[in-house]
């Protein structure tokens, strides 16, 4: 706090009552001057801040929204392309799947002619 001095003219026509009245006048007006300040200094940072947190609350829920929208983008793709893949290996599986059945086919036919040569030469001795 600043010490407030009061010119001697000025003390000698006021007296010291007058002069002591004075000064705790001038400190008081500070003081109120001070906090007048300070309490408008709070409003407008308090204000500025809430505007503040407020717009990035609105450009927060539109990034989410813009993230949420690609996001879904980004799945269906995705399963769309899982879908696809799905099918292919299928396709796959069915074709080995036959495959193997012609194969097997053809094991039994040989098999069941290695056995009938084997009953004939059998019967004939």
């Amino acid at each position: 706090m600043a010490v407030i001095t009061v010119p001697r003219p000025l003390r000698e026509k006021l007296g010291e009552e007058g002069t002591d009245a004075l000064v705790a006048l001038i400190n008081e007006a500070g003081e109120n001057n001070k906090q007048s300040v300070i309490e408008v200094v709070e409003e407008r940072f308090e204000r500025r801040l809430s505007d503040e947190i407020s717009r990035l609350r609105v450009e927060l829920a539109e990034e989410m929204s813009k993230l949420r929208v690609e996001l879904a983008g980004e799945i269906s793709r995705l399963r769309v392309e899982l879908f696809g893949e799905t099918n292919k290996l299928r396709a796959e599986m069915h074709d080995l799947r036959a495959n193997l059945i012609q194969w097997m086919f053809v094991f039994w036919i040989g098999q069941i002619g290695v056995l009938i040569g084997l009953f004939f030469t059998f019967l004939r001795k």
